[in-house]
C-alpha cells in the first residue's frame, strides 16, 4: 500500500485541485459510492492518518482519485487489492474495483476482502461426517455452516430461541486449534449437537451435501439450512442475514413450520423477498445447472428460472432425497480460489428451484405461509380406497429360461447389463435395500410386503403365467401358500400372452404359445382355486376375490370365455369373482364389450404415448438435445408429457367407465431390448410426485371404487419399480407414503422385518 507522497507547495495545491477535476469514470464512482453509502469517511480518515489535512474535508474525492489506486479501503469490508486479485476479469479491463462492485459485483456476491486462512483438514479428522443413523431423531433438523466463527454468539442466541423439537448439526471450516476449541464450545452449549470440522470446499453447499449423503438428514419432517452469511459487499449485510434467519425462524415459527409440513405442494420456505425469479441472477450458471440436473433426468429451460436465494431455507424430505440422488462427491467441487461464479456450488444453489418445479411443488415465502396458516387453506385429497401394484415373479431360475437365455438366467442378468445411451439417461438402475433377491426365498416377499404396506400399498397384482395347463414362474406363490405366517396380500393377473424372444408379447420367435385349447376356462379356474382360498388373497370390495386378465382381446370369444370362467368359479364354490381386464394399448383379434368385465385397469404407459410426447424415434422430428451413443434404434419419449396426457379430460373420457386409474414410477426397458429400448425420459421421484399429486386431486375420485394401481412394484428390466434403488434409495416409497397414508403419520419402512399376517379372511377397503 502506497503512502501520501511528499511534495512542494505548488505540487500539493495541484494535487488538491485534481480531486475537483474528475474523469467520467471518477464522477460515476463518486456518485454511486455516495448513493450506496459504502464509503465510511470516519473509518477512512482514521485508517489512513498520512492523508494530508487538505483532503480531510473531501475524503470520498480523495479515495476516488488517489486512495483506491493505493489500495486504501472505503470501509473495513472492502479491499480494492483483494477484489482485483479474486476477480482478475476486473483487473484485466482496468476498471475501478469499487465501481465494478457497485454496478455488477454486488449482484454476483463477489469476494470483497481477504478470505480467512483455511488449513488442510488433518488425516485424523474425518472428512465425511459420522452420524449414528440409528439414534432417536427429533421431528426437525437445523443445519448451520459456520464459516465466520465470530458469528457463533449470534447463532447461539438464535438456536436458543428455537421452539421446535429439533436436532442441531454444525459444520466448521477447519482452521486448526481454533476450530477444535469452537467445536467444544458449541457442544458444551448444545450437548446434543453434531459438530463436524470440514474442508473449505464448496462454500456452504458441500458441507450440507455431506450430511445429506451420509443419511444424517433422512427421516426428518423438514430441515432448516442456515449459514453464517456476512455479505460484506452490502452496507446492510448484517441486517440482511438477520432478515434471512428471522424470516424462517420467526416468533410464530411453530405454527408456520406445521403449516409448511402440512402443505404437500410446498418444497421450500424462504424469507420474504428471497424467491428470485429473474434470469439476471443466473450469471454463467445455466449450463452447469443443466448438467447437474441431468444426473436425475431433470431438464431446465432458460425461460423457467427461479430459486430460493440466500441459501437459507426450510426444505422437505423429497428435496433432501433428490439432492442425495445427485450422488455428488467432494471431488466434483472445485477447489476454493475465490471464484465468483460458474462453480458447482453456484449451480446447485440454482438447481434446487428446478427440483421443486420438477416435483410440481413451490417455494413459499414467509408472508405466503403466514397467510395460508391464517386462512387454514391447506387440504389434502382423500386417499384412494385401495392401492395395488403389479408384481413380477421372474426373479428365480427356471428350466425354460436356462434353455432360452443361458444357465441361471433371471431378470437381474439384464438389469446389471443395461447401459446409458445419452447424457442424463439413468442406467443401470440397481437395487439397494433388498439386493439382488431370489424369490425362492419366501422371506423376501414378506420384506417386500412390509415396505409396500408402510408406503400405503394394500396388495400386489401378481402375474399368473398359465398356458393351457402349463405353469411357469409359479414357485414364489406356491411356496408362499406353504408359509401362512408371511403377510403378502395378493391377487392374480393372468398374463395371457405368448412368450416371445423380443420380450414384448407381440413380435419375435414364439417361446411358449398361448393357444386357448377347448375347455381352457375351467382348467384356468381350477388352477386359481388354491390361491383364492388363501386368506391373503385380496377381496378389495370385502366380498369377491379379484382376478385380472392382461390381454382380453386375445381371448378367442371374450364374452363367452368370461361367462364360462364365472360359471366355473361358482361351480367350484368360490361364488362371484370381481373380474377385471387391462386397457391394453394394442388391439387384439377379438374386440371386447366393455360390460363384459366388472372393471378395467389403466396400465401406463399403455395408450399414453401420443405424438407430442416423442423425443426420439417417433413420428416427429427428434427433439432430444443430448447426443445419442451407439446406433440407438429405439424410442424415447417425455415422461412428463405422458403424465400430462393421463390427466387430460380427452384421454380420461376415452377409457371405459369403470376403470382403475393407474400410474408408473418410470419406464425404460433398456435392460431387455438394449438398442431397441423404449425409454420414458424424465422419470424420477420428483416427476412421480408431480403426477401422483395431480392424479389424487383430479382423477382418483372418479376411478373405479376410488382405487389406484401402480405399474409396477418390481419390473426391474423395464425400470418400472418402487423398490429401493442405489440411485434413489426408498424415495419413491416415501413419495407414496406422503400421499397415501393419513396426514401426520410418520413412517420409516424396514425391509428386514417379516410381518405376521392379520388372520382376517380378506382385505377390507379403506374408509372413503
Amino acid at each position: 500500500m502506497q503512502s501520501e507522497p511528499s511534495l512542494d507547495p505548488f505540487s500539493r495545491l495541484a494535487r488538491f485541485l485534481r480531486i475537483f477535476l474528475l474523469t467520467g469514470e471518477e464522477r460515476q464512482l463518486l456518485r454511486q459510492a455516495r448513493t450506496s453509502r459504502l464509503f465510511d469517511p470516519i473509518y477512512y480518515r482514521g485508517a489512513y492518518p498520512d492523508i494530508h489535512p487538505l483532503f480531510h474535508r473531501f475524503p470520498l474525492r480523495h479515495y476516488v482519485v488517489f486512495g483506491e489506486s493505493r489500495g486504501y479501503r472505503p470501509n473495513p469490508e472492502f479491499s480494492p487489492a483483494a477484489y482485483l486479485r479474486y476477480n482478475p476479469d476486473v483487473a484485466e479491463i482496468g476498471m475501478s474495483p469499487l465501481l465494478h462492485f457497485l454496478q455488477i459485483g454486488h449482484t454476483e456476491s463477489r469476494i470483497t476482502k481477504e478470505l480467512p486462512r483455511i488449513e488442510e483438514l488433518p488425516a485424523d479428522v474425518p472428512h465425511m461426517p459420522f452420524v449414528d443413523l440409528g439414534r432417536p431423531r427429533a421431528r426437525f433438523a437445523i443445519v448451520l455452516h459456520l464459516y465466520y466463527p465470530e458469528l457463533w454468539p449470534e447463532f447461539a442466541e438464535t438456536l436458543r430461541r428455537v421452539q421446535l423439537d429439533h436436532d442441531i448439526f454444525v459444520t466448521l471450516p477447519y482452521r486448526g486449534d481454533q476450530t477444535l476449541v469452537l467445536a467444544e464450545e458449541i457442544r458444551g452449549e448444545f450437548p446434543g449437537a453434531f459438530v463436524q470440522p470440514v474442508e473449505n470446499r464448496g462454500r456452504d453447499i458441500l458441507p450440507f451435501l455431506k450430511l445429506v449423503n451420509s443419511g444424517a438428514l433422512d427421516d426428518y419432517e423438514a430441515v432448516c439450512k442456515l449459514h453464517s452469511k456476512k455479505s460484506p459487499h452490502r452496507a446492510d449485510g448484517d441486517s440482511w442475514r438477520r432478515h434471512l434467519i428471522k424470516g424462517i425462524l420467526p416468533d410464530d415459527q411453530a405454527a408456520l413450520v406445521e403449516t409448511f409440513v402440512g402443505d404437500q405442494a410446498a418444497a421450500y420456505w424462504v424469507a420474504d423477498g428471497q424467491h428470485y425469479t429473474d434470469p439476471k441472477w443466473w450469471g454463467t450458471n445455466l449450463e452447469n445447472t443443466r448438467s447437474v440436473l441431468r444426473r436425475i433426468e431433470i431438464e431446465i429451460e432458460p425461460e423457467d428460472l427461479s430459486f430460493p436465494a440466500g441459501s437459507m431455507y426450510w426444505m422437505k424430505p423429497l428435496m433432501i432425497g433428490l439432492l442425495k440422488a445427485l450422488q455428488l462427491k467432494p471431488e466434483h467441487f472445485e477447489a476454493e480460489t475465490g471464484q465468483v461464479d460458474g462453480t458447482l456450488a453456484h449451480a446447485l444453489e440454482r438447481a434446487i428451484g428446478a427440483l421443486a418445479r420438477a416435483a410440481g411443488q413451490k417455494v413459499l415465502q414467509t408472508a405466503e405461509l403466514r397467510n395460508a396458516a391464517a386462512q387454514r387453506v391447506i387440504a389434502r385429497p382423500c386417499p384412494p380406497s385401495y392401492v395395488s401394484a403389479f408384481y413380477l415373479p421372474q426373479f428365480h431360475p427356471i428350466p425354460e429360461n436356462d434353455l432360452w437365455w443361458g444357465k441361471g438366467f433371471t431378470e437381474w442378468r439384464g438389469v446389471v447389463g443395461a447401459k446409458s445411451f445419452f447424457d442424463g439417461h439413468s442406467q443401470p438402475m440397481l437395487p439397494s435395500e433388498l439386493g439382488f433377491y431370489d424369490l425362492r426365498l419366501t422371506e423376501v416377499m414378506g420384506q417386500q410386503a412390509e415396505l409396500a404396506r408402510a408406503a400405503g400399498i394394500d396388495g400386489f397384482c401378481v402375474y399368473h403365467y398359465w398356458f393351457d395347463g402349463r405353469r411357469v414362474l409359479e414357485a414364489p406363490l406356491d411356496r408362499l401358500l406353504e408359509r401362512p405366517e408371511i403377510d403378502f396380500p395378493f391377487y392374480l393377473c393372468w398374463a395371457n400372452e405368448s412368450w416371445r424372444r423380443n420380450w414384448d408379447g407381440l413380435s419375435g420367435t414364439v417361446l411358449i404359445e398361448q393357444s386357448y385349447a377347448p375347455g381352457f376356462e375351467e382348467m384356468l379356474v381350477a388352477d386359481s382355486l388354491p390361491y383364492m382360498k388363501d386368506p391373503r388373497y385380496q377381496r378389495p370390495d370385502g366380498r369377491r376375490p379379484r382376478f385380472v386378465i392382461y390381454r382380453p382381446e386375445d381371448l378367442p370369444e371374450p364374452s363367452k370365455n368370461v361367462e364360462r370362467m364365472r360359471f366355473a368359479w361358482r361351480k367350484a364354490g368360490v361364488g362371484e369373482v370381481e373380474l377385471g381386464a387391462v386397457c391394453f394399448h394394442v388391439a387384439g383379434d377379438s374386440p371386447v364389450d366393455r360390460d363384459v368385465f366388472d372393471f378395467w385397469v389403466e396400465m401406463p404407459p399403455h395408450g399414453l404415448v401420443d405424438t407430442d410426447a416423442y423425443l426420439f424415434g417417433g413420428p416427429i422430428e427428434t427433439r432430444l438435445s443430448q447426443r445419442l451413443r451407439d446406433e440407438f434404434l429405439g424410442t424415447i419419449y417425455d415422461y412428463c408429457k405422458v403424465s400430462d396426457r393421463s390427466l387430460s379430460s380427452v384421454y380420461a373420457n376415452s377409457l371405459p367407465q369403470r376403470t382403475i386409474c393407474g400410474i408408473m414410477p418410470s419406464w425404460d426397458n433398456t435392460a431387455r431390448r438394449r438398442l431397441k429400448a423404449h425409454i420414458a425420459y424424465g422419470a424420477n421421484p420428483a416427476s412421480f410426485n408431480r403426477w401422483l399429486s395431480r392424479l389424487m386431486k383430479e382423477r382418483v375420485s372418479n376411478s373405479y371404487r376410488r382405487e389406484l394401481i401402480i405399474n409396477a412394484w418390481n419390473e426391474w428390466a423395464e425400470k418400472a419399480m418402487l423398490e429401493p434403488t442405489l440411485n434413489y434409495q426408498d424415495l419413491y416409497l416415501k413419495v407414496l407414503a406422503e400421499h397415501l397414508r393419513p396426514s401426520g403419520t410418520k413412517v420409516t419402512p424396514s425391509a428386514t422385518a417379516v410381518t405376521v399376517r392379520d388372520p382376517r379372511p380378506s382385505a377390507a377397503p379403506k374408509e372413503a
